[in-house]
């Protein structure tokens, strides 16, 4: 941050999540001198909830916010075969042109775009800010979304946001912002082609404060 939109153009080659997304947070330099860039913000969310036994292929999922981070985890959960992937931004610009883009390497997904009533989804992702101070406003109406609905937060800034704390309490399986952080570490190792590492590990070794 926050150069991860600036960099994409100074690169040789780029990932699909990469083009999808816009956006680049690691740069691989090869042999040849040649640059690869890739994203590991929407690798590091799809891991983290594969972890606690979500599987994508064949939901649909609701991703609030079509910003670095929203566009990285839609890119992820497209190519984690999710059946629908379903945009809301109050920028239209933005949300329109991620499903552009999504449409354009995902063809066989099913993308909708402009409403952000979670109910009937399997997952619902907060990618946007709100939730970072104590009196944003909810991203979306709590009491529409299922208690079977498993629902994530990317907000570092605090453990249980309000949005968190409301859909826990009505039953949902939660994700909190920086489970995203902790699975990401292990995708950078391996991109890199170091000695890779799990969650639980750094986790033990991190010291978090909020």
């Amino acid at each position: 941050m926050p150069h991860k939109v600036a960099t994409v153009r100074l690169l040789d080659e780029v990932t699909t999540a990469v083009r999808v997304s816009g956006s680049c947070n690691a740069i691989l330099r090869r042999p040849d001198g040649s640059l690869l860039g890739d994203i590991f913000d929407g690798e590091g969310f799809v891991r983290a909830v594969r972890r606690k036994g979500f599987v994508a292929d064949g939901k649909k999922i609701l991703v609030l916010g079509s910003g670095g981070v929203g566009s990285a985890i839609a890119s992820s959960f497209a190519a984690a075969q999710a059946e629908l992937i379903a945009l809301y931004d109050a920028d239209g610009a933005a949300m329109n042109g991620l499903a552009d883009r999504l449409r354009t390497y995902y063809p066989s997904l099913s993308v909708e775009t402009g409403n952000n009533d979670p109910a009937g989804y399997d997952l619902v992702v907060n990618a946007t800010p709100l939730g970072m101070n104590a009196d944003d406003p909810m991203p979306l109406d709590v009491s529409r979304i299922s208690p079977t609905t498993f629902v994530g937060d990317v907000v570092m800034k605090q453990e249980m946001t309000p949005f968190l704390t409301a859909v826990k309490t009505r039953g949902c399986k939660i994700q909190v912002g920086i489970d995203m952080l902790f699975e990401q570490i292990p995708a950078y190792l391996e991109f890199f082609g170091f000695p890779t590492t799990t969650p639980e590990e750094l986790i033990r070794l991190a010291e978090i404060r909020y």
